[in-house]
């Protein structure tokens, strides 16, 4: 029938469009036997119900308060998720997943930081735990908290030796002053030579406390 134009007469047609609501199976089934067309199958019909425009009034979308028709019925053994194969793969009671972090698990982060996996409430996903910047968290069990507007700056320039006498507390300010480039004039920080890094550091500092002395000096009183 493929590349066939199908006909139908007046009355399959009048039958048809009346009873369009019918579910496509029960639709074809019956046509079929009323009209001895066995040469139309449920896909023609299907598409004549399209063409014509006929809505059946399904939209194939649960409402609100309609029941499944499987509601309290189990899957028979063998079938669907209890079928051995569904099984095998299906999360058993306790399981977590293999690519479970736990605690204790470190990362790099973008910026080239380790992030390690610590025993504090996120606060914005309420979970049991979440990642804070190793370094930070080693530098503060031994020297407490980190004082408002400090930071701290790796001395050997390697961001990954997160050992606690591999930093060094700094204001804040003294950081963009050691990025170095054409701006500043100096040397960048981290890629200076070993003999040099003492030297840069306290030039940022001497300049960034400059800075403030001339900003507290033109504030007024």
């Amino acid at each position: 029938m493929k590349g066939k134009w199908i006909s139908y007469s007046v009355a399959e047609m009048e039958w048809l469009e009346a009873n369009r609501t019918l579910p496509i199976g029960d639709y074809h089934r019956e046509f079929s036997l009323l009209f001895q067309r066995n040469d139309v199958s449920a896909v023609s019909l299907h598409a004549l119900r399209k063409r014509k425009g006929w809505k059946t009034g399904r939209t194939g979308c649960f409402v609100k308060g309609q029941v499944p028709v499987n509601k309290g019925k189990p899957c028979p053994p063998g079938k669907g998720g209890r079928h051995p194969n569904a099984r095998r793969t299906q999360f058993k009671a306790g399981g977590l997943p293999h690519n479970t972090k736990f605690l204790g698990h470190e990362r790099v982060s973008k910026d080239g930081y380790v992030e390690i996996s610590v025993d504090e409430e996120n606060p914005h996903t309420g979970y049991e735990r979440r990642y804070v910047l190793k370094h930070l968290h080693l530098w503060e069990q031994i020297n407490g908290p980190l004082p408002a507007g400090m930071c701290l700056k790796c001395v050997d320039g390697n961001r990954l030796n997160t050992d606690p006498s591999n930093w060094l507390m700094i204001p804040r300010g003294v950081l963009p002053r050691l990025n170095g480039g054409r701006a500043t004039r100096v040397m960048a920080y981290d890629t200076a030579p070993d003999e040099l890094k003492s030297v840069l550091m306290m030039l940022a500092r001497v300049d960034q406390k400059a800075a403030e002395l001339r900003r507290n000096r033109q504030e007024p009183k």
